[in-house]
């Protein structure tokens, strides 16, 4: 639960937040009015590797930890020798306001981060149904007064707007309120993949709104803060809790501005080394492999039947936000060799169990490897040094 500014190494960030959309199933009973469905072909994968061979295979063993050495730096490479720094990186100067934080600021924070995750859903039933709202129904399909298989549910939670049923469906149960049942009339797409049969008919839903699920938040008190917050921050009180986030965010909000202005005024080498290239390339496709593999797919495969044409495509369609990552390893290690930091056994025993806020770190270190939690690690330190060392413009 510890704030952190955003300057990681970018295999965890890639590899955690790109999730390939379009890849979960719908339990069939549920989903026939909608037109979203698992990638074509995963239903008779199981022989696709043993027909196909893939040549992303050796991501099975892939590591975070393959690219970095004992201390947090990229496995024999100089940054220094592909990194050229401003004159100032150590003493920068910050736009005027970068250190200030409003309490509407601390307060928005801890609603849409913190207590969120705390959320528990409430059934509304005294309002009518709106866009964006979660509503729970039943409903009943039909085309000529006839039902039809898998065109019925109950206590079906849907999103209004989310587009996971057909077109019009969500729309009209929209200004309905709890309790109501009513009709709901749509024409099936032509042609329609989940169900050929229903290309191109109009069908009846006999629907029923049972409730609008709503998210709401837990109420902050000390005592909130007490049971919730204090096993990972020792915080005790809202006061506490505020002044905490007050002081992360103003650390975030520096950070950003440190990172941003040395990334602005850092160049780079034309040629960035190769070794850097091929694994942040392996970081970020490992997540896509493993998720084809859960499929039996090859990641060839896999990628295609999502909407591209092969893994390379999707490489080079995200080839500036890796490029950035790389970036982004090769300045805090540049950094890094020029102030002669190193994050070796007895600094990450120093600072780990800060950085993530917890004393047991053995998790993080079984799921990426102790050199990768080391680069993580060494560029918070860094961070640090970097802001402590800023000064930021007068208004």
């Amino acid at each position: 639960m510890k704030l952190k500014h955003s300057i990681r190494a970018g295999a965890l960030m890639l590899a955690l937040s790109m999730v390939l959309a379009g890849c979960s199933d719908k339990d069939e009973s549920q989903s026939a009015t909608s037109e979203t469905s698992s990638p074509e072909g995963a239903e008779t994968s199981e022989t696709a590797t043993a027909e196909t061979a893939d040549p992303y295979a050796y991501l099975a063993t892939f590591s975070f930890s393959d690219g970095f050495d004992e201390n947090g730096y990229l496995k024999g490479v100089k940054a220094l020798d592909y990194v050229t720094l401003p004159e100032d990186y150590n003493s920068l100067t910050l736009p005027a306001g970068t250190d200030t934080v409003t309490d509407e600021d601390v307060d928005s924070y801890i609603e849409s981060n913190i207590l969120s995750n705390f959320a528990t859903d409430e059934q509304v039933t005294d309002r009518a149904a709106e866009m964006g709202d979660t509503v729970n129904i039943d409903y009943v399909g039909s085309v000529d007064g006839v039902e039809f298989d898998g065109g019925s549910a109950q206590g079906y939670d849907l999103t209004l707007g989310s587009g996971s049923f057909i077109d019009d469906f969500e729309d009209q149960i929209a200004g309905h309120t709890p309790g109501e049942t009513f009709n709901v009339e749509v024409t099936f797409p032509d042609p329609y993949q989940n169900n050929p049969d229903l290309a191109g008919k109009d069908a009846v839903f006999v629907t029923t709104l049972n409730y609008i699920s709503e998210s709401v938040n837990p109420e902050l008190t000390d005592s909130w803060v007490a049971e919730n917050i204090n096993p990972y921050l020792q915080l005790t009180t809202v006061d506490g809790l505020k002044s905490y986030v007050h002081d992360s965010l103003v650390k975030s909000s520096m950070s950003s501005a440190v990172y941003n202005q040395l990334v602005e005024n850092t160049t780079f080498a034309d040629e960035l080394p190769e070794s850097v290239t091929s694994y942040f390339n392996d970081s970020f496709l490992y997540s896509y492999y493993m998720y084809a593999a859960n499929y039996g797919m090859t990641l060839d495969d896999f990628v295609s039947a999502a909407g591209y044409g092969s893994a390379a495509d999707l490489l080079s369609a995200a080839s500036s936000s890796i490029e950035s990552s790389m970036k982004q390893a090769l300045l805090m290690q540049a950094i890094a060799e020029k102030e002669g930091i190193v994050c070796d056994d007895a600094a990450l025993d120093a600072n780990v169990n800060d950085f993530f806020s917890t004393d047991d770190t053995s998790s993080y270190i079984e799921n990426y490897g102790e050199n990768y939690i080391k680069t993580n690690v060494l560029q918070d330190m860094l961070m640090n040094q970097l802001v402590a060392n800023a000064t930021v413009a007068a208004t």
